[in-house]
């Protein structure tokens, strides 16, 4: 598909081809929960709200107004004449029919933490909608103003999952217009988007995603002009890309986290030894983060050490177990739970595949002899939730949520993706999401993370930082929040 773009991308065509490494496995915002699928997010859908990225500030987007009636009760004031891209007119109805159904008991969305907040929605009338919260959530305008955009009832009704997944409809500034699994989606511009939206107007007529899974294609495709912007960029590659002509280079920290996830409740033998809290600090201190960070990621990454980014509100790690690089102190603690010559393991990966390397050359240093399993997405996450998959290596985005029940709720409040399913830290992150009072959420939170990593559940490991690549005849933003809004991108 690539090489057949190279006459069509560019300025010339009003056509922005952009290039990624991953897949989304469903193109409908809800059942996938990979960036690349917040991107297409973010082009073809609304949200009820929207956060400036500048100032924090709520603004109306599909909703005009809101009033909580109680902590757990949030009224809505919907926007007239908003169309979806089908023409269908925008209503109460599409408001109600989203929610209840991902928050259905036999929804199988990818996130369930991003709406297993919501009781039920109510119609009031064609404009007016009231959320009931299942117990008091602080955060739900955030999450409202994140992942949670609208679908359209009728035509859902009528086409279904599998349907809407290969045709979507949306009421975003871009039309998704064609999906070919394993190569892309291609988007054009919504003439009709409201004028009166806080994302502003589209400008540019087409936009394509393509897949090019291997990093030295997706530079040459950029080079030769079949692509305009890539990302994820090697830190080496982003400092060549730097010094050639008609070429535009970004650098930043993202909220971005990479982790181990560790298995402590896997029935297999690989598991086995992370029933023993010995031997998962061990691991915590085998990891070399500030090496990774500053050798490997670069670019303003740094260590971390808890489930969530530092600017999320909740992420207090004052109190949580910095665990310093420390290969001598994991072989005592190897040794101490019974493995002196070490044991053999799994490591399942999706991404950044030199980083897995690194990764099992330290654990190898201190006796963990673990073998790469390097697959798609959907594969590690299958051998993950079934408890097959002892350590596996991810990155959380939180979906660009600025609170951190969106990062530690995911991983820690017993859903699908919770490795350690630990009662404790359950009933904590609980009450932690549902306390109104700001410092008694923080306490509660503090408490949680505290308890995640003197337990060594997991290990955190660095922040991700982005090097974006682009055409110069681009003109695009990079934020924190690792979502390139190519919705605001121009030509110069």
């Amino acid at each position: 598909m690539c090489s057949s773009l190279a006459a069509h991308a560019g300025k010339a065509n009003d056509t922005l081809v952009y290039a990624s490494d991953n897949e989304v496995e469903n193109v409908s915002p809800y059942h996938n929960n990979m960036r690349e699928g917040v991107i297409l997010a973010n082009m073809a859908w609304d949200t009820l709200i929207h956060r400036d990225t500048k100032t924090g500030e709520y603004k109306p987007q599909l909703a005009t107004a809101w009033k909580w009636e109680s902590p757990t009760a949030l009224l809505l004031t919907l926007r007239p004449g908003v169309s979806f891209h089908n023409g269908d007119k925008f209503s109460a109805d599409d408001v109600v029919f989203t929610f209840n159904t991902v928050t259905g008991p036999d929804a199988k969305i990818a996130t369930r933490q991003n709406t297993d907040w919501i009781k039920d929605v109510v119609k009031l009338s064609e404009t007016q909608v009231r959320i009931n919260l299942k117990t008091p959530f602080p955060a739900a305008l955030e999450y409202l103003a994140g992942p949670t955009p609208i679908y359209p009832a009728a035509y859902f009704k009528k086409v279904g999952l599998e349907g809407f997944s290969k045709a979507p409809i949306g009421t975003g500034p871009y039309k998704i217009t064609a999906v070919t699994p394993g190569q892309g989606v291609t988007m054009v511009k919504n003439s009709s988007y409201f004028k009166d939206s806080p994302l502003g107007q589209p400008q540019i007529g087409t936009v394509k995603f393509v897949v090019i899974r291997d990093p030295e294609a997706r530079a040459a495709q950029l080079m030769t002009g079949a692509v305009d912007w890539i990302w994820r960029v090697p830190a080496d590659q982003a400092e060549s890309f730097k010094v050639m002509p008609k070429m535009s280079v970004l650098s930043g920290e993202t909220m971005r986290v990479g982790f181990l996830s560790i298995n402590n409740n896997g029935t297999t033998p690989e598991s086995a030894p992370f029933k023993d809290p010995r031997v998962r600090q061990a691991l915590n201190h085998a990891i070399n983060r500030k090496g990774m960070a500053d050798n490997l990621v670069r670019g303003g990454s740094q260590p971390v050490y808890a489930p969530c980014f530092r600017t999320q509100f909740g992420c207090d790690t004052t109190s949580v177990v910095k665990y310093d690089y420390n290969p001598a102190k994991a072989k005592a603690l190897l040794a101490e739970a019974g493995y002196a010559n070490g044991f053999d393991t799994d490591l399942w990966a999706y991404r950044e595949r030199d980083y897995a390397e690194a990764i099992i050359g330290d654990l190898r240093k201190v006796g963990i002899r673990a073998r790469l399993h390097f697959v798609q997405y959907p594969a590690l996450r299958n051998e993950l939730r079934s408890g097959r998959a002892p350590l596996s290596f991810q990155a959380w985005g939180s979906f660009s949520i600025n609170d951190a029940s969106a990062f530690v709720g995911n991983y820690f409040k017993g859903g699908p993706d919770d490795t350690a399913k630990d009662p404790q830290t359950i009933a904590l992150l609980q009450t932690a999401d549902a306390t109104v009072d700001k410092a008694e959420r923080k306490t509660r939170y503090a408490k949680a993370l505290q308890r995640i990593s003197t337990e060594a559940f997991w290990a955190p490991m660095f922040s991700y930082s982005t090097n974006y690549a682009f055409s110069s005849d681009l003109k695009f933003e990079a934020q924190p929040d690792e979502l390139p809004r190519f919705f605001k991108a121009s030509w110069k």
